[in-house]
């Protein structure tokens, strides 16, 4: 056992401003580091400095998109290594919520990343494929399984295993990190191919000029049966 490496974890997460930012990323989002500034009540210089010993650490994952660079935990195990600190403390602290995304409730419903579908859409369709283990994210790739084929059939979508091999090109399946939930939702082939099946039934209508997506009648009854209507309340409650 390294009592060295122990000591260096319980220092790294017992500083107030470095335990602000952790917390903050327990409910699974990846941050950047202005918006952590602001969680933990410091100065961005002093929050670059916290977060790469955090990321030097194991404890933060550290995700560069573009021109920013989001934080998000490294895995579970941190996770419940700051649950077990929060039982301990007996009551969960104060904390500053960062609100992150566009203020377009429209936007944030459901919108085009690309040629894939984002905002609380998107992510319900990710958390749904995944937890019926239709998909599986693993970092920064994904891959379909064995239980797609059923799953996929469903949303009236073909399952093409040959198309997921590896060296063919766009990656079948892989996460997309969610510009205002900053959590994954399902990107290359099979993400778009969900995309063009909701226009072309017309669940989804995009329209000129922006890239949200309005959910038709239709399309709400088809999505709400798919997705549930736990997960369906999510995508149309409040931001």
């Amino acid at each position: 056992m390294n009592t060295n490496r122990i000591a260096r974890i319980a220092a790294l997460v017992g500083e107030p401003a470095r335990a602000a930012m952790l917390l903050e990323l327990m409910d699974g989002r990846a941050l950047t580091a202005h918006e952590l500034a602001r969680a933990a009540n410091v100065s961005a210089p002093t929050a670059s400095r916290h977060l790469a010993q955090l990321v030097e650490a194991g404890l933060l994952h550290m995700e560069p998109r573009g021109r920013h660079r989001y934080h998000r935990l490294a895995s579970g195990e941190v996770a419940r290594l700051l649950e077990s600190i929060m039982q301990l403390a007996g009551q969960a602290p104060e904390r500053r919520r960062v609100v992150v995304g566009p203020r377009d409730a429209r936007l944030r419903a459901a919108r085009l990343c690309y040629d894939h579908i984002a905002g609380r859409l998107g992510l319900a369709i990710a958390d749904g494929l995944l937890a019926e283990r239709a998909i599986a994210f693993d970092g920064d790739s994904g891959h379909v399984t064995d239980r797609a084929g059923p799953v996929l059939q469903r949303w009236g979508l073909p399952l093409d295993l040959q198309a997921q091999a590896p060296g063919r090109g766009r990656p079948y399946c892989r996460p997309c990190l969610d510009w205002s939930e900053r959590r994954s939702h399902v990107a290359g082939r099979l993400g778009a191919m969900i995309c063009a099946h909701c226009l072309a039934q017309g669940w989804l209508v995009r329209k000129p000029d922006t890239r949200a997506l309005t959910i038709s009648g239709a399309g709400a009854a088809r999505l709400r049966d798919l997705l549930g209507l736990q997960a369906w309340d999510r995508v149309t409650g409040p931001a």
